[in-house]
């Protein structure tokens, strides 16, 4: 599943051959993953591109938007003079398009089309006004943007959850947007928390350094293209390299630990497999 940072490298890649062309057909290979009307799309020019949470959202001009969730194989693939894709990677990178993974294709004035592929159909194109995106139930549940809360609003927030796992509490998207299990095991390591403690039992002077922990994993994230692992590359095709030059724990069990010298194992916290150092965090 993409996280914050592989949707934002995303954003960044397809806003330079998207913005400023109309689209001028939409074609759905699959209802399941294209929600709303299709001529709410046709004849509107692309105003920008944002993010939200791990949302991608297409501005269109008249007040319309499509927003894009990925989920856990989804891809788009640009193909006009130049080829660019970023998602679930597979032959749709590469290969004729569109293929069996095909669901969805946009095409625009300059004659570029944009694939909306998705193996396991988990992934939508959603058709939205204003309106619905401010409306919208599961943009509404979303948390605030890392960037956007201050430490003593981060701790407030997380006291929301005080008797659940400090590591829960931060993967709940109505606490914070856009934490993923990369990126929570990298902040409460730089942090020193060990994932399990409860959120009560946690200073707000430790949360104050676990978001700025999470923060600058995810921007050296962003910077290196997103953490790719073995699913989700770059807008442009090309893989991310966080996990190899960056990440201390993630991926990382039985390997020295680089601040303590410690083993670094693998548990398991919030129902997910989790990375820590028990000598750091403990």
């Amino acid at each position: 599943m993409p996280e914050l940072p592989e949707v934002e490298t995303v954003k960044r890649g397809l806003e330079g051959f998207l913005v400023g062309k109309n689209f001028v057909g939409v074609e759905i290979l699959s209802e399941k993953n294209f929600v709303g009307e299709s001529d709410k799309v046709v004849g509107r020019k692309v105003m920008g591109l944002r993010r939200r949470g791990k949302a991608l959202i297409i501005g269109l001009d008249g007040g319309w938007n499509l927003m894009v969730h990925l989920r856990m194989t989804g891809q788009l693939v640009y193909v006009g003079s130049e080829r660019f894709a970023g998602g679930h990677p597979d032959e749709g990178f590469v290969s004729e398009l569109p293929n069996r993974h095909t669901r969805v294709v946009f095409e625009f004035n300059d004659g570029g089309r944009l694939y909306f592929n998705d193996q396991r159909k988990f992934g939508f194109a959603k058709v939205m006004s204003d309106k619905d995106l401010a409306e919208d139930v599961f943009l509404k549940k979303l948390g605030p943007e890392l960037w956007e809360v201050s430490a003593r609003e981060f701790f407030e927030r997380l006291q929301r959850r005080k008797n659940t796992s400090i590591k829960a509490a931060i993967l709940d998207q109505s606490v914070v947007a856009g934490v993923g299990n990369i990126y929570a095991d990298e902040g409460l390591h730089r942090a020193g928390i060990f994932p399990g403690r409860l959120v009560r039992d946690v200073t707000e002077v430790e949360e104050g350094k676990l978001l700025e922990g999470i923060c600058e994993v995810m921007e050296a994230s962003i910077d290196s293209g997103g953490s790719t692992m073995k699913n989700y590359v770059k807008a442009d095709g090309t893989k991310g390299d966080y996990l190899e030059k960056f990440a201390k724990v993630f991926g990382r069990a039985g390997e020295k630990c680089e601040r303590c010298g410690g083993a670094i194992e693998k548990i398991r916290v919030a129902g997910r497999g989790t990375y820590h150092c028990p000598r750091c965090q403990k």
